[in-house]
């Protein structure tokens, strides 16, 4: 088995507790990032009708929630809502939390059942650096997304010249965050990969370059919570 089937079989066998454990470790803020992100995006898009958002890498659909409650917020329609996952147990949960949606089964990598420009806001939370080859689902984005579309990236990235503060959570991290994750999963090593996945991914603004090399102009890079996690909001030129 390949480490991106690896990544997938992990994701599989903790989802049962994984919005349990994502509430708990970051202390339930990850629900702000997650509000804030869409607001930006709404208001950048500017548009009371939006055919088709893509939530890839959708896993138990907390992003897919934020988009319906947001645009109900914001008197926006959207037409259609898709979240697209590779992990069967994950996609289980999220078509039980989620109504009003569709959902495929599928690798960020592979977007083949979504026609080309025809997605209005492609969003990928906390997944991007879960795939191994990020260029090649970077460039199916900017495939399926229209002329004026919106890529929202929300992640951990990798600390360009970390400060003493990203090394104080840095600690917290490596270090609390298995042994928490690990005891309410009962999979020490899934919680041991996130700060392993951080250490190999790129920087926020490493990501605008290869946004660049699909065609699709960074807008946006907005740091969450002293910068624990990040924003990067693109449109496709």
């Amino acid at each position: 088995m390949d480490k991106q089937h690896q990544i997938i079989e992990m994701f599989d066998t903790i989802a049962k507790d994984y919005d349990k454990a994502n509430h708990i470790l970051s202390l339930g803020i990850d629900i702000l990032w997650r509000t804030d992100a869409c607001k930006r995006a709404f208001k950048l898009i500017q548009t009371p009708k939006i055919d088709c958002i893509l939530d890839v890498a959708c896993g138990t659909g907390d992003m897919m929630i934020q988009w319906q409650k947001q645009a109900q917020k914001h008197h926006i329609h959207i037409d259609s809502l898709i979240g697209a996952d590779p992990s069967v147990k994950m996609l289980e949960l999220a078509k039980h939390k989620v109504k009003n949606a569709q959902f495929i089964t599928t690798e960020a990598t592979n977007l083949a059942k979504i026609p080309d420009s025809s997605v209005d806001i492609v969003s990928i939370t906390y997944g991007l650096r879960n795939v191994l080859d990020y260029p090649m689902a970077l460039s199916e984005f900017s495939r399926v997304l229209k002329h004026g579309g919106l890529l929202v990236v929300l992640d951990f990235f990798k600390k360009q010249s970390p400060t003493l503060l990203d090394k104080c959570v840095g600690f917290y991290t490596k270090k609390m965050l298995p042994l928490i994750g690990g005891l309410i999963s009962k999979n020490y090593q899934a919680y041991a990969y996130l700060p392993e996945s951080m250490e190999c991914f790129i920087s926020p603004q490493d990501l605008t370059t290869h946004f660049q090399k699909v065609g699709i102009k960074p807008h946006t890079i907005k740091g969450y919570s002293a910068n624990i996690s990040h924003l990067v909001l693109g449109v496709k030129s």
